[in-house]
């Protein structure tokens, strides 16, 4: 009876250690799956944020690169303009040699922003070696020196021109005759080229077409005189008209007016306008 007893006593223990185990084993289990969901979800979202960083990281890298592309001249092929003194914008490098030799009358227009540096002297340096020579050898007469330097700048740092001679070196039949400012090449072609300003007196006084066509037409006919009267030895395949204009409103009137000139008057010869802006009274 005793031993029955003893028995009886030791396997209800038994059976509660046994339960106390169980419920222990659980409570470790779910403890560990817990923390097993825990650290995957936060390694989860680790890695989604790591990801999220890096794609935000490219994007703000693309957006970066893309305005610097958009931004930065530096980063174009296109090399024209050249550097030099005033910010050029506006057509430039157009005259590829086979398609300008094949063209008739043609009509270009850009512009030159001095800001408030307004050339003077000192700048001198940061002509072309063709401007500074422009200076250096001086015109027929007039105040007209620098609208012919810039004229030329003009088509140095847009066209790669190189200048030959300036108007006195240029020679003539008739040396009382019609005469053009200068004698440059630009892609293997030589070209005379006259210079020009379109400004009223005042300054601000209104431009019109009429006057405009005035203008062109007075320039036009003087290019073709001097055509016929360069020698031989200076001929030039075509001419350039350039005219230094003084503002937006000067441009569009003689635009206007060169699509209402005869083509007898127009010929083959290029205009080219460019407008000046910013500190520019020293070409008036």
């Amino acid at each position: 009876m005793r031993s029955c007893l003893i028995v009886g006593i030791g396997m209800m223990l038994l059976f509660s250690f046994g339960g106390c185990s169980g419920e222990e084993a659980r409570s470790v289990t779910d403890a560990t799956d817990a923390t097993d969901t825990t650290d995957a979800t936060d390694a989860t979202d680790a890695t989604d944020t790591t990801d999220a960083t890096d794609a935000t990281d490219a994007t703000d890298a693309t957006d970066a690169t893309d305005a610097t592309d958009a931004t930065d001249p530096s980063q174009s092929d296109d090399p024209y303009p050249r550097p030099g003194f005033g910010l050029l914008t506006g057509e430039c490098g157009l005259m590829l040699p086979p398609a300008v030799r094949e063209q008739g009358p043609w009509f270009i227009n850009n512009r030159i922003d001095f800001g408030e540096d307004s050339y003077d002297e000192t700048d001198f340096l940061e002509l072309t070696e063709g401007g500074q020579e422009i200076i250096s050898d001086g015109n027929a007469g007039g105040s007209s020196l620098l609208s012919e330097v810039f004229a030329f700048e003009v088509l140095s740092r847009c066209e790669d021109a190189i200048l030959l001679k300036t108007e006195t070196e240029i020679t003539y039949s008739d040396i009382s005759g019609k005469k053009t400012d200068l004698l440059v090449t630009i892609g293997g072609i030589k070209w005379g080229v006259s210079v020009t300003r379109a400004v009223g007196f005042p300054r601000d006084d209104p431009y019109t077409v009429e006057r405009a066509g005035e203008l062109l037409e007075q320039k036009l006919s003087g290019v073709i005189a001097s055509t016929a009267n360069v020698t031989q030895e200076d001929a030039w395949e075509r001419q350039i008209l350039h005219v230094i204009a003084y503002g937006t409103e000067h441009l569009e009137s003689l635009e206007a007016a060169f699509g209402l000139l005869d083509e007898d008057i127009r010929s083959n010869t290029l205009v080219w306008v460019t407008v000046s802006d910013g500190d520019d009274d020293f070409l008036y």
